[in-house]
């Protein structure tokens, strides 16, 4: 049977770009900034869904479970870049977040065929993962139906784990299977179909709100600053010793040191400038405030 893809919004022509193969690329690229323009817009209205879906997160995080982003194609891709971001920016471990992409990490470089259809793969790839009822599932499809996705998330919910789905078409298949469905209709794209632009962009930018706004949650920054940085080259030995200063008001020269002094931790660092501690007294104080910089300074 063939699929009705026609109804989706995804799927639909843009009135604004019918004539997209006669305009010039000064007008084709205008185009794009302009379609690009209302996607804020678009997500505004479903900021208490992504919010209660951060939320979830940082608990099955603080809970020692992990998050889990599943799609194919743009949307697994985009699932597996954040997820791969999240390391070096909130020193977390590789398998904190994870993202799960149909077909395997060869998909990330080219298309799996008939990996996306596949309801079984996406149970399996939870399985082989070891899939436990304090993980958190978000399916990731700009269609809203994608097979893997939906066979993932029903895998998820039978053991007990919250679900959410992303989706850019409204009343989505893999939406009405989630305990929380974001479906952010951003309209038709410029290219028909090609939804690696604005419905990719949206769930780049929905991502960037969970993943940020969890590891926010659960202490991974003090103000704005990003305390849990990984020292993993001289440009983030540089952020490290700035985030320090920005912290603390101390000078290179002692943000350096006291980086040192802290086994490289910018957390532990801030912590004994701004208590006037040990490095010891600072950790402990870390633990019992459950890494949260601002409660560890003002613990006595």
């Amino acid at each position: 049977m063939a699929l009705n893809l026609e109804k989706m919004t995804t799927e639909q022509r843009n009135p604004d770009t019918m004539n997209l193969d006669e305009m010039t690329t000064l007008q084709i690229v205008t185009e794009m900034n302009r379609e690009d323009a209302g996607i804020p817009a678009a997500i505004r209205p479903h900021l208490p869904e992504i919010a209660k879906v951060a939320q979830w997160g940082a608990e099955s995080l603080s809970q020692g479970g992990r998050i889990f982003y599943m799609g194919a194609g743009t949307s697994g891709r985009l699932g597996v870049l954040d997820a791969s971001e999240c390391p070096p920016t909130f020193g977390v471990s590789a398998d904190t977040v994870v993202g799960l992409i149909a077909g395997g990490p060869s998909a990330i470089m080219k298309a799996v065929e008939g990996a996306e259809d596949n309801r079984e793969l996406g149970a399996q790839d939870l399985k082989d993962h070891n899939l436990a009822q304090n993980d958190l599932v978000i399916g990731l499809a700009a269609s809203g139906r994608t097979p893997y996705v939906i066979g993932g998330i029903e895998y998820a919910k039978s053991i007990g784990c919250r679900t959410a789905a992303i989706t850019c078409n409204e009343g989505s298949a893999i939406g009405k299977a989630s305990d929380c469905a974001i479906d952010v209709v951003v309209g038709p794209e410029v290219l028909t179909g090609s939804t690696r632009l604005k419905a990719g962009t949206a769930e780049k930018m929905i991502l960037n709100m969970i993943s940020t706004a969890a590891m926010v949650q659960i202490g991974k920054s003090y103000g704005n600053l990003m305390v849990d940085v990984v020292l993993s080259n001289e440009k983030l030995q540089v952020r490290a010793e700035n985030i320090v200063m920005q912290a603390t008001g101390v000078d290179r020269e002692t943000a350096k040191r006291t980086i040192a002094s802290a086994g490289g931790r910018c957390k532990t660092a801030i912590t004994m400038i701004l208590a006037d501690c040990t490095k010891e007294e600072a950790e402990q104080r870390l633990v019992q405030a459950n890494g949260h910089v601002r409660k560890a300074i003002l613990h006595q």
